[in-house]
């Protein structure tokens, strides 16, 4: 499954998916790893969560994320949950058509029953249609 976290920069959408990462870890059998671009936000997440920071990895499209995220998997067979602050950052879709990736992520997602929660720097109405019907938070 992937859930969208949107809304325009500032609006406090890091806030919200530290919020439900930290109240998920009590709950998930499995690991949970946070992708984001920085480790500023190390000290508020709860230490059972891998935090990650992609920036160290040399990332510089889209492809080359979807193919960090499955390397991630494969290492990590617990893997139950991912979020991704940052989301266009980090998977370098900043000005790009973020559909394609999310359809390839939905289809990570049931191959290898991980769910994925994006935090997504646009406003609603600045979606694709296809990836509408996958909002949890709009601020």
């Amino acid at each position: 499954m992937v859930q969208l976290i949107v809304g325009k920069k500032g609006k406090g959408k890091t806030k919200h998916l530290l919020d439900k990462v930290n109240d998920e870890v009590k709950t998930v059998s499995g690991t949970i790893a946070y992708l984001d671009k920085s480790t500023k936000h190390m000290y508020e997440l709860n230490n059972k969560v891998r935090l990650i920071n992609v920036a160290d990895y040399m990332v510089t499209n889209s492809d080359e994320f979807i193919g960090f995220i499955c390397g991630i998997l494969s290492q990590d067979h617990d893997l139950q949950q991912m979020y991704f602050d940052s989301f266009l950052k980090i998977a370098c879709l900043e000005d790009a058509d973020i559909s394609p990736v999310i359809e390839k992520l939905e289809k990570i997602s049931e191959q290898f029953k991980v769910d994925f929660v994006l935090s997504v720097s646009l406003d609603e109405a600045e979606l694709p249609e296809t990836a509408k019907s996958k909002i949890i938070v709009s601020l």
